[in-house]
């Protein structure tokens, strides 16, 4: 398998105010809620789980709620000062120059049918730019941590995206057809057809693949800030790009915000071919 370029990611554009400990303070306090996390969910995994349904239709259970009120806490006893935004319990202190983003299970459809393709995703943003990432798997046992000035990892070792200069060699993948609305679809399909291979499903689990090397494309929509913060330095950390459809950078609360969709690569030249189908 032919390899991307080396990754930038030890000359970041961002460079977070990380005080004394440096990032690896902060990826110490992220890897300390996935330890704590990881058992919990699992401990509900395949269990017959009461599934609830939130106001925009999709599934909840006691599991995301417990998961969450557990990282919330521990960020709370390290960094009684840090914002904090998660999926189930909504936001506190957003205006904070580090924010964290939690999303306790993402790929909730995937946890309550037994599928083992779902993750916990912890993001950190600085002023409004993602800084750190972690997609932890707990059922698989897989972890992927990027962060800026880092290269990502994949349980411990450096995960590296592939070359892929064109996109009639890409592998291009998405959760659902369902996330695409508002012509959105008609977009995707037409960038669909020029890809080598469409695979649907996965959640985060397809961006560990591609900062990985084996997916080329993932692009999706309707993705909330804590879909997507802990990806961006994940899948930049392994020589990959991510952006909005447009072609901006993705930001969170706070600075230019995001419309949901996103476009992740793990080859830049890819990437600009994407984008120019996107906007067609």
């Amino acid at each position: 398998m032919t390899s991307a370029p080396p990754s930038s990611a030890s000359e970041p554009a961002i460079k977070p105010n990380w005080g004394d400990g440096g990032i690896e303070a902060f990826i110490t306090l992220a890897e300390s809620m996935v330890a704590r996390t990881g058992p919990l969910i699992m401990s509900h995994f395949r269990g017959g789980l009461e599934i609830e349904t939130k106001a925009d239709l999709s599934p909840v259970t006691k599991a995301d709620r417990q998961a969450e009120q557990c990282m919330r806490a521990l960020i709370e006893e390290a960094r009684p000062g840090d914002g904090i935004f998660g999926e189930e319990l909504g936001q506190l202190r957003g205006d904070a120059d580090f924010v964290w983003y939690l999303d306790p299970i993402d790929g909730t459809k995937s946890f309550v049918i037994g599928k083992p393709l779902f993750g916990t995703l912890i993001g950190l943003a600085w002023k409004g730019a993602p800084v750190l990432g972690v997609i932890d798997i707990p059922a698989l046992g897989e972890r992927w941590i990027g962060g800026a000035g880092r290269k990502t990892t994949f349980n411990g070792r450096q995960a590296q995206a592939r070359a892929c200069p064109e996109l009639f060699r890409a592998w291009i993948c998405a959760t659902s057809p369902e996330m695409f609305e508002d012509g959105s679809l008609i977009d995707f399909k037409r960038l669909r057809v020029r890809c080598r291979q469409a695979v649907w499903g996965g959640d985060c689990y397809m961006y560990g693949l591609l900062a990985n090397g084996t997916v080329d494309l993932v692009v999706e929509a309707g993705l909330a800030p804590y879909d997507f913060a802990a990806l961006v330095p994940i899948v930049e950390g392994a020589g990959g790009v991510m952006s909005g459809w447009r072609g901006e950078a993705l930001r969170l609360p706070g600075a230019h915000g995001s419309d949901g969709r996103v476009l992740a690569a793990g080859d830049k030249r890819v990437h600009q071919a994407a984008l120019e189908i996107l906007m067609e």
